[in-house]
C-alpha cells in the first residue's frame, strides 16, 4: 500500500515539476524545478529497486549538470535586486517545499524497505541470476561483459576533455606578468638581489 501511494506522489510531482520547467518565466526558478523533478525521478527508481540509478541521478544530474546550469543562468543579465526579492517573497514556499522533500524522502525510504515494486516476471528458463543489489549486477556486467566498452566510453570522454581545453585556451597577448621558469633558473644567484641605500627624498634607480 505505501509503495503505491509514493509512487502516485512522486509521479505527480515529476509531471507537475516538468510542467512547471517550460512554464516558468524566471530561468532561476526553471532549473530549480528542473532539480525538484530530479529528485522525484530518482524516488521512482528508488520504488522500483534501482537505487543505483536514483543515486546517479541525485549525484550526476542534480549535483553536478542542474548546478551547471544555475550557475550559466546566473551568468546571464538578469536583475539581481528583483532575484532578491523574490528570494524574501518566496522564502516560507521554499521552506514548504523542503518539507515536502523530507518528506517524500522519509516515504520513499520506508517504500524500500518494505521492498521493491514488481514490474513482472521472467520465464522459468530466463530469468537472470540474482546478486545482493542492482549495484552489484550492473558493476558485474560493466566489468565482465562490457569491460571493453566501458573502458573505450572513459577514453572518448577523455579525448572531449583535452579537445575542449585546446580548443578553448588561448596564449596570453602580453609577456606582462607571465612567468619564464628557464629565465629563473639560468639566473646568477648573485644578481638576484640588489642592495640598494637610497638617500632621502630620492627614488631608487631599476
Amino acid at each position: 500500500m505505501i509503495q503505491t501511494i509514493a509512487f502516485y506522489i512522486f509521479a505527480v510531482l515529476v509531471i507537475a515539476s516538468a510542467v512547471m520547467v517550460i512554464t516558468a518565466r524566471n530561468p532561476v526558478h526553471s532549473v530549480l524545478w528542473l532539480i525538484l523533478a530530479f529528485f522525484n525521478a530518482a524516488g521512482l527508481m528508488v520504488l522500483v529497486g534501482a537505487e543505483f540509478i536514483a543515486m546517479l541521478l541525485v549525484i550526476v544530474y542534480v549535483g553536478a549538470v542542474a548546478v551547471l546550469f544555475l550557475f550559466v543562468v546566473m551568468m546571464l543579465d538578469i536583475d539581481v535586486a528583483a532575484l532578491r526579492a523574490g528570494f524574501v517573497k518566496n522564502f516560507p514556499l521554499g521552506i514548504v517545499i523542503a518539507l515536502i522533500l523530507l518528506a517524500e524522502l522519509v516515504l520513499g525510504l520506508s517504500a524500500y524497505r518494505v521492498g521493491a515494486i514488481e514490474l513482472g516476471t521472467a520465464a522459468a528458463g530466463e530469468a537472470p541470476a540474482m546478486v545482493a543489489s542492482n549495484t552489484g549486477a550492473i558493476g558485474g556486467l560493466l566489468y565482465t561483459r562490457y569491460l571493453f566498452l566501458f573502458e573505450a566510453a572513459g577514453i572518448i570522454l577523455l579525448v572531449a576533455m583535452i579537445g575542449a581545453i585546446v580548443l578553448t585556451h588561448r596564449p596570453p597577448k602580453s609577456k606582462r606578468g607571465h612567468q619564464d621558469i628557464g629565465k629563473q633558473v639560468r639566473r646568477n644567484p648573485d644578481e638576484a638581489t640588489v642592495m640598494k641605500q637610497p638617500t632621502v627624498g630620492e627614488g631608487v634607480e631599476l
